[in-house]
């Protein structure tokens, strides 16, 4: 068998490079075997990848068990829950394509047969998924899993429990003793957050992509389960390798159709509308934003997991994870497209058995039952985002979905914080936050905090948000973001000013600025864009980064 990896050490040539392998302790039956590359986003800053160091030695296991060689190097990862709010912010989507780009260079250089990926948070994953699709070579992915959520006064809670609490706290709704309660309890240890923020809406569309094994995208990141699935997958990338299995040989058209009817039915995070097109692009395949709402005008919602209902991951899991969904799904998705089992979706589902009957009926609906008649996202258009907007509709009180109300605009995320804090929104205002685009932020800021500050003043259902920036997967409310074009580039939202009026109309996905055409042409010509100086990484970002409806990437 030709192994890629037979560059680096085949032959007499290669001896200066075999005598630098055996410096790190390897032997000739080793160098001989499939190099595997376990790339790892482990760190000790974030409690979604503190335990990958343990789940990488079980996948190693499984790569030694199958007679191939690991090599284990890590990737950076933020979390967007600790930099939410500030400067911090800016740097999480920018490192997507760091991550991409660190991966690439690594397995370039070194030839690997294959590569197992244990990546976890917000960007971290398709950051992994980009540069899987970009490399092409034979690959599975083991996602961190989900965090157990917290328990205060007998009830669940979640990091978003934190966040809006804050807003109580601001009300006088609660003390200072009881929020240091729920920030203390709240986020009990390892494992991404515990609703389906972006984190775990990844995790299970990596699943419904076919790029993890089954049961993968909801196993909870302290049970044994995850470790199983670990071995198990450096068990079968041998198989992939034997086979050449390679990543673009699962990720098609069809595979990427499924993980947004999946989306679309578990009403996952809107950030999956940069990712997915994003991962798309590297297999050269292009996904026009207007194919999330094609495919929610089709798919009902029958998951409602936080924030958009009271379900956690640990009940989609105990209820048969992605897979029972796709059972339910079965006559809409496209069956035979490949996965990382070496067999077909079709194969996949025969051989999934529901483990409890009544926690599935409770947590999936059927289809003639969902939770919602369309799919959770929804693309809005109209003269305020010609380009298209995003909103988690999943998330939306069903009583406001047409909305009508008056502009208060900021031109940063921490002057409408300060605003919400200060008391000074009030029912009926469309909050606007602009300059927080991909360029113009540049980084595309997440202002869960705004959203969970207004949750937590019992504003969130008569409250809207607007943003060329965008929202974390745990927002919930009536919170429109990636406004396309955004203000850098001088989009509508540029010319909104105080006192405005907005219309949005979720059923018939319009938003728009209620002034004449002639009123926002006379604005858009006398308009001055905000600039700002910018240095490192973010300067470069803000050069090469496109629009988000095309997903922010690079051209």
């Amino acid at each position: 068998m030709n192994l890629r990896s037979d560059k680096t050490k085949k032959g007499i040539i290669r001896a200066p490079h075999r005598s630098l392998m055996k410096a790190t302790g390897l032997t000739d039956e080793e160098i001989l075997q499939p190099f595997v590359c376990v790339v790892n986003s482990w760190n000790e800053c974030i409690p979604g990848h503190i335990h990958l160091d343990k789940l990488a030695q079980s996948a190693k296991a499984g790569i030694r068990y199958a007679k191939c060689t690991p090599f284990e190097f890590h990737t950076i990862a933020i979390c967007d829950g600790i930099a939410m709010g500030h400067e911090g912010m800016k740097y999480s989507l920018p490192s997507r394509e760091i991550i991409a780009d660190s991966i690439e260079l690594q397995i370039r250089a070194h030839q690997m047969d294959g590569m197992l990926l244990i990546p976890s948070c917000d960007k971290i994953s398709p950051g992994h998924l980009m540069a899987s699709a970009r490399l092409n070579i034979p690959t599975i992915v083991v996602t961190g899993g989900p965090m157990y959520p917290g328990f205060v006064n007998d009830n669940k809670v979640d990091l978003i429990s934190v966040f809006e609490s804050v807003g109580r706290y601001n009300v006088n709704e609660i003390s200072k003793d009881e929020l240091k309660i729920i920030e203390n309890f709240a986020c009990p240890g390892a494992g991404s957050c515990a609703g389906l923020f972006t984190a775990n809406t990844m995790g299970c569309l990596i699943e419904a992509l076919g790029m993890s094994l089954p049961g993968c995208g909801t196993a909870l990141a302290v049970e044994g389960k995850k470790h199983r699935i670990a071995k198990e997958s450096g068990m079968k990338i041998k198989e992939l390798i034997d086979n050449d299995i390679k990543s673009r040989d699962i990720l098609t058209y069809d595979a990427f159709e499924n993980a947004i009817i999946i989306d679309m039915a578990i009403g996952g995070s809107t950030n999956t509308t940069l990712h997915i097109p994003a991962i798309a692009k590297e297999c050269e395949i292009k996904l026009e934003l207007e194919i999330f709402d094609k495919i929610s005008r089709k798919i009902p919602q029958i998951v409602s997991i936080r924030p958009g209902g009271n379900h956690f991951m640990e009940d989609l899991e105990r209820a048969g994870g992605i897979q029972a969904v796709m059972s339910n799904l079965r006559d809409k998705l496209n069956l035979d497209v490949l996965t990382v089992t070496g067999e077909t979706l079709q194969k996949n589902l025969e051989k999934f058995k529901i483990i409890n009957p009544a926690k599935n009926k409770e947590v999936i609906m059927d289809l003639n039952k969902p939770y919602h008649k369309e799919g959770g996202i929804f693309i809005l258009k109209g003269n305020l985002s010609p380009n298209g907007s995003v909103v988690k509709v999943g998330a939306v009180n069903e009583k406001i979905l047409k909305f009508f109300g008056k502009a208060k605009v900021f031109d940063c995320e921490e002057d409408a914080n300060d605003a919400i804090i200060r008391k000074k929104i009030k029912g009926s205002d469309v909050v606007v936050i602009r300059y927080e685009g991909p360029k113009g932020g540049p980084g595309m800021r997440e202002m869960l905090q705004a959203t969970s500050a207004l949750a937590g003043q019992g504003l969130i259902d008569s409250v809207a948000l607007i943003t060329d920036g965008r929202f974390s997967g745990g927002t919930r409310g009536l919170a429109i973001g990636h406004v396309s074009p955004e203000a850098a580039e001088k989009g509508p939202i540029a010319i909104v000013k105080d006192g405005d009026i907005i219309e949005i109309d979720l059923p018939n996905r319009s938003l728009n600025l209620k002034i004449s055409s002639e009123e926002i042409k006379e604005r858009t010509k006398n308009l001055k864009i905000k600039k700002k100086i910018l240095s490192g990484v973010l300067n470069r970002y803000a050069a090469s980064v496109t629009s988000a409806n095309t997903g922010a990437i690079f051209e």
